[in-house]
């Protein structure tokens, strides 16, 4: 009777943690949620800052709201200025946007940190093309 008296409990235990462990992830915020950078905010290394505002920006992309992702990545490169991911990200919003110059900073900043990176080839193709 032990073994089932714990075969119950394991399920009672089971079937009160079951809802909690099925809870959708939470939303990320709204575009409109997302304010630019305060003036007087103060920035130091956090590689693990700038992951997550790179895996937030990348939502914004994928929606097509550039705006804010480019937000989110020049974030990125603030808390991470080593960040090569953050610094092709940001180039790649900026390239949606229009924003020729701040694209081809980006990307020049991107080959100076992974010359021969992940995304290099295409990097250097989008920067030798006449605007």
């Amino acid at each position: 009777t032990t073994s089932v008296t714990r075969f119950r409990f394991f399920l009672l235990i089971v079937s009160l943690a079951a809802p909690l462990l099925s809870q959708a992830p939470p939303q990320e915020p709204p575009e409109e949620d997302v304010s630019p950078s305060q003036a007087n905010k103060e920035y130091v290394l956090n590689p693990l800052q700038a992951e997550k505002e790179i895996r937030i920006g990348n939502y914004y992309f994928k929606k097509g709201s550039y705006k804010a992702a480019m937000r989110r990545y020049d974030e990125a490169v603030k808390w991470d200025p080593n960040s090569a991911e953050g610094w092709y990200k940001l180039g790649e919003a900026q390239l949606k946007l229009g924003n020729q110059k701040e694209f081809r900073e980006a990307w020049a900043k991107y080959l100076n940190l992974e010359p021969d990176g992940k995304y290099s080839a295409t990097v250097k193709k989008k920067l030798n093309q006449k605007s």
